[in-house]
């Protein structure tokens, strides 16, 4: 007797919002815990290479911290690079300016570090929404709280 390997179909899948609220988190951790989200591993059903992860939205992201034994000096030597495609349109900007000014752009580079570097990856973080206050327009949606 053979046993058939499950892999499921479109429109079997649920996908729910999951609100996280991340005042105080740690960043890396909290990153871990999105991008696992995400990518559905949290699901008993879970298959690799297929789309089945919930939608996550992060509040309160300017709130997030960052420890370990050189949390100054990482604030200062962490730094994000972006191009704009033309010659000398590099950008650079640091960890602790980065947290201040754009802290949905920290916490989206922390989860894409830990998805797939394929279209799958890029697919799977479109369905994450990030907000550094409390309020967000996902209010219709959001049902669990994690």
């Amino acid at each position: 007797m053979q046993q058939k390997t499950y892999y499921p179909k479109a429109a079997e899948i649920q996908r729910d919002w999951v609100l996280i609220d991340a005042q105080g988190e740690n960043l890396g951790r909290l990153a871990t815990r999105i991008a696992r989200i995400l990518l559905g591993k949290h699901k008993p059903t879970f298959t690799p290479g297929v789309e089945m992860g919930d939608y996550v939205v992060v509040v309160n992201a300017q709130n997030v911290t960052v420890t370990g034994t050189k949390t100054e000096s990482r604030l200062t030597s962490k730094v994000y690079h972006r191009h704009s495609g033309y010659p000398g349109g590099l950008k650079s900007i640091s960890l602790r300016d980065q947290l201040a000014q754009y802290p949905d752009r920290a916490l989206r580079d922390a989860v894409w570090g830990m998805l797939p570097h394929n279209r799958m990856g890029r697919a799977v973080l479109k369905r994450l929404k990030v907000y550094g206050g409390a309020e967000h327009p996902h209010a219709a949606q959001v049902k669990a709280s994690e």
